[in-house]
């Protein structure tokens, strides 16, 4: 295959079972606060004191970066943030809290942009991982920044009244989750080449399909959970995606990581500009107002 070496069908079948796995935890979290308080509290409390100091410290671990540990910390705050404005209802409503959900997706697809730029740098063994880095680094960290800017119409954020109280963003509809699920396959597939089929292309299905089939709006909440999930999987078993039979090695091709990181900046450009034609259009300030209250997808999610 043109972006990896080799996809042994039992490492297709295993791709399949995590997806479904991510999922089904997804919506196992997202229906319960208790539920949601034992994976996102409890959870990684018990995992951070007795099991990822030894997990992740080993020589040749691919893990013990400052990404990955700021990754999942960060991702976790996510969770538990989101799950504040969820279930008490004075962090919910408060205008200035709709702005965290916002701040928090820009600052860890900023933490991937800095990685992307270091990346550039890059030829040979890195945190145990054969890397190559180039200009497609840098040509998939400006698609990044772009994806960050493009963030908009954090206003309009709001809890359902059902009993699973989600937190749906009318505004974030399916061509910027797009852009950014090429953007954040680049990225991983340029700077954890190795992990990139579960870190990449399983790991964006598991929150993507249930935004577009299962609670349409509530994407961002979804990507919180299962990168959650993954990060401390990953973080607690690594030899499963760098040693075991199931891992999936990635081509090197210079090729194939031209390819997704002009295919991810032509995809943020174009939803950049879009998003520009529409404020200059409808005179709009996307620091205040929802951007595309007009179209019909918004109008499938909105209140």
């Amino acid at each position: 295959m043109f972006f990896f070496e080799s996809i042994p069908w039992y490492s297709v079948v295993m791709g399949m079972v995590i997806l479904v796995a991510l999922i089904a935890l997804n919506e196992i979290s997202r229906r319960s606060m208790i539920a949601g308080i034992a994976c996102f509290v409890v959870l990684p409390l018990f995992l951070s004191f007795f099991i990822w100091p030894t997990t992740t410290t080993f020589e040749g671990s691919t893990v013990n970066t400052w990404f990955h540990w700021a990754k999942v910390y960060s991702v976790i705050a996510a969770c538990i943030g989101f799950m504040a404005m969820r279930y008490i209802k004075v962090v919910g409503t408060n205008k200035w809290m709709l702005f965290f959900p916002a701040f928090i997706l820009g600052i860890n697809i900023f933490e991937a942009v800095l990685r992307e730029f270091q990346t550039s740098g890059f030829d040979g063994l890195h945190d145990g991982m054969m890397i190559v880095g180039g200009s497609w680094n840098i040509v998939n960290g400006i698609a990044g920044l772009l994806n960050i800017v493009t963030i908009c119409g954090w206003a309009g954020i709001y809890i359902t009244r059902d009993k699973n109280k989600d937190m749906v963003w009318p505004d974030m509809l399916w061509f910027w989750i797009i852009a950014y699920d090429l953007w954040n396959f680049a990225y991983v597939y340029n700077c954890v080449p190795d992990h990139s089929f579960y870190a990449g292309m399983i790991l964006l299905l598991s929150c993507t399909i249930p935004a577009f089939f299962i609670k349409k709006g509530a994407w961002l909440q979804h990507r919180a959970h299962t990168l959650a999930f993954w990060m401390m999987f990953v973080m607690t078993f690594p030899g499963f995606v760098d040693t075991s039979m199931f891992a999936v090695k990635a081509s090197g091709s210079t090729t194939a990581m031209w390819s997704i990181s002009i295919l991810s900046i032509l995809a943020n450009i174009a939803v950049f500009v879009y998003q520009v034609r529409k404020i200059r259009k409808n005179k709009l300030n996307p620091l205040k107002h929802e951007l595309y209250t007009d179209l019909k997808a918004y109008q499938e999610v909105g209140q």
